[in-house]
Parts: structure tokens; sequence; C-alpha cells
């Protein structure tokens, strides 16, 4: 399939998600959830199949319409960014680079919630990436 085929069914898909008018659901952080990333630029990670979705652990609620998340990938993956971790039997890899603010209209179905020490490993590593110099300016 062409990437402007993909492109244009996320923008179809898209546009639904923006003109979804539902209650938010109750989400809170350490859960992991099934979620419409998209079809995005770059190294910027996708969601996949016909929703655009990607596993997402909530790392910080903003608010009931809002929160911060970090992708999850399937793939092995080893680097400063990455924090690996089981889930229900299988391995995965928290992408930290690809953190980012998301609605809650991106959200689709939770899937389990982490332990907290695999969570706060999350947490040491974004904390890593925000504070990598915090003197440059």
């Amino acid at each position: 399939m062409s990437k402007n085929s993909e492109q244009y069914k996320w923008s179809d898909r898209k546009e639904s998600l923006k003109n979804t008018n539902h209650k938010p659901p109750y989400f809170k952080e350490r859960e992991v959830w099934w979620c419409a990333l998209g079809d995005n630029i770059g190294t910027e990670i996708n969601g996949k199949g016909e929703f655009f979705r990607r596993p997402v652990i909530i790392v910080r609620k903003l608010d009931k319409y809002s929160f911060v998340g970090v992708p999850l990938t399937s793939k092995s993956k080893k680097g400063t960014w990455y924090v690996s971790i089981v889930c229900s039997g299988l391995g995965n890899t928290a992408v930290v680079s690809q953190i980012r603010s998301l609605d809650y209209r991106r959200l689709d179905k939770k899937m389990f919630v982490l332990d907290r020490i695999t969570f706060l490993s999350i947490i040491v590593q974004i904390n890593k990436l925000l504070n990598k110099n915090p003197h440059r300016v």
C-alpha cells in the first residue's frame, strides 16, 4: 500500500476521532491502552493496522481530557531511550524518546496496568532524557 494511501486513511480516521463527543474514559497513570497514534512523519512512531493503533503507557494524567504517553513496540530495542518491559508474558520496549501529549479521544481500550517498579524505571529514563544537560539553554 502506498504511503499516500495510508495518509488518506489516517486523515479520515483522525477526522472521525476529532468528531467523537463521548465521555472521556477513566484512565490513570501506569495503565497501558491501545491508542490511535496515526501515520506520522519521519522518525515519529506510527500506529499500526486499520485503526493506526499502538500500546501507550500513560505516564502523566494532565486532566480528564489529556495525558502524556510513551508508546510501546514489540521489537527489542537497546539504548538510552528504550526500556525493556514484560507485559502479560510478552516482551515489549517503551520508546521513551517518543513521549508526547495525547487527547483522550485517541484511547481505544485499556490493556493492563504496569507494576510500580517497571513504571518507575520508565520515569527514570524520561527524567534522564529531559535533564540531559540542564545548564544548556
